[in-house]
C-alpha cells in the first residue's frame, strides 16, 4: 500500500505557494500526493514534478471534465471532439507531472444533468473515449482510475455495479476505477458488497469521511472498508481526500462552506496515523 493525500484540500492549482503543504505531507510520512490537474500547462506540471522529486514524494493526480461544451460523451461531434482533446490534455499534464495514475470523474461534466440516467449511447461514446485515453496513458506507464460520483453530482456513473459494467465496456488493461468511500456511503447499500463488485478493477482507493472531514471521525466503518479491499488483493494507492471552507474556488463544487478540520497539520497527521493503523489491522 502507498499512502497519499489529495491536495484539493489546499487548492485547485498547486503552485509555489502550496509547496509548504507538500513539505508537510513528506514530513508526516505520506508516500506521495494526489495533484489536481484542473488547469495550466504541461510545463507547469513538469516543474511541479521536479519539486516533488526533491521532497521524495511520488504522485497520482485527479482530473475532471468541467465544461459541458467539451464532453466526450456528447452526441454532438464538435462537443465530443473538444472533450477528447481535454482528455488528451489531462494525459499530457499527468505524464509531465510523473503521475502513476489519473483518477477522478473525467467522464461527464460535474453538475450537468440530462433529466434521466445514462443512456446506452452515452456509455458507448464514453467507453470509446476512455479506451482511447487508456491506450494513450498506458504508453507512458500510467493507469486510469475513473471515479463514480453520487447522483447529486452526476448521472453518468454512480454505483460500483455500474462501474464494473463500464470497465468491461472500456475493455483496456490500463483502465480501472477510483473507489471513493464518501460517494459509496451515499449510493451503496453496503460498502463491502460494493467493493466486491469491483474486485480487481480498483486502481486507487479514496478514503473520504461521510462529511468529507478527517477520516475516522464520522460514520463510515473504515475497518470494514479496508478488510473488504484487502480481500480483493488490492495493495495500491490509498489516498486521503478531505475538503474544507478554506478553498473558495472549490466551495461551490463540493458544497462545503464550513470548516471540516482544525488545521492542515491536524488533518494530515491524524489521517495518516488512522489509515496506516487501520490498514495494518485489517
Amino acid at each position: 500500500m502507498k499512502l497519499g493525500v489529495n491536495l484539493l484540500c489546499v487548492g485547485g492549482f498547486i503552485d509555489q505557494s502550496q509547496l509548504k503543504f507538500c513539505q508537510l505531507a513528506a514530513e508526516v510520512g505520506y508516500d506521495g500526493v494526489e495533484v489536481p490537474v484542473l488547469e495550466g500547462t504541461a510545463d507547469h506540471y513538469e516543474w511541479l514534478g521536479g519539486e516533488l522529486d526533491a521532497l521524495g514524494l511520488e504522485r497520482t493526480c485527479t482530473a475532471i471534465t468541467p465544461d459541458p461544451n467539451a464532453d466526450p460523451t456528447s452526441a454532438d461531434p464538435e462537443i465530443r471532439e473538444r472533450g477528447l482533446e481535454h482528455l488528451d490534455w489531462i494525459v499530457d499534464c499527468a505524464n509531465a507531472l510523473g503521475a502513476q495514475t489519473i483518477g477522478g470523474p473525467f467522464h461527464a461534466p460535474i453538475g450537468h444533468f440530462t433529466g434521466s440516467g445514462p443512456t446506452t449511447e452515452e456509455w458507448k461514446r464514453g467507453a470509446d473515449a476512455h479506451h482511447r485515453m487508456a491506450k494513450k496513458a498506458s504508453v507512458q506507464g500510467m493507469r486510469l482510475a475513473l471515479e463514480p460520483l453520487n447522483r447529486f453530482e452526476t448521472h453518468f456513473l454512480n454505483t460500483a455495479q455500474q462501474a464494473a459494467q463500464y470497465c468491461k465496456m472500456v475493455d483496456h488493461p490500463a483502465f480501472g476505477i477510483m473507489y471513493d468511500t464518501f460517494h459509496a456511503h451515499i449510493e451503496e447499500k453496503e460498502q463491502a458488497r460494493a467493493i466486491a463488485a469491483v474486485a480487481g478493477q480498483i486502481n486507487v482507493l479514496h478514503i473520504s469521511e461521510n462529511d468529507r472531514g478527517t477520516p475516522g471521525t464520522g460514520q463510515i466503518n473504515f475497518g470494514r472498508v479496508f478488510s473488504s479491499v484487502k480481500k480483493t488483493g488490492f495493495d495500491g494507492w490509498v489516498v486521503m481526500e478531505a475538503f474544507g471552507a478554506g478553498v473558495p474556488e472549490l466551495a461551490a463544487a463540493t458544497r462545503i462552506w464550513r470548516p471540516m478540520f482544525d488545521t492542515h497539520a491536524q488533518l494530515f497527521r491524524d489521517s495518516a496515523e488512522f489509515i496506516r493503523k487501520n490498514w495494518a489491522q485489517a
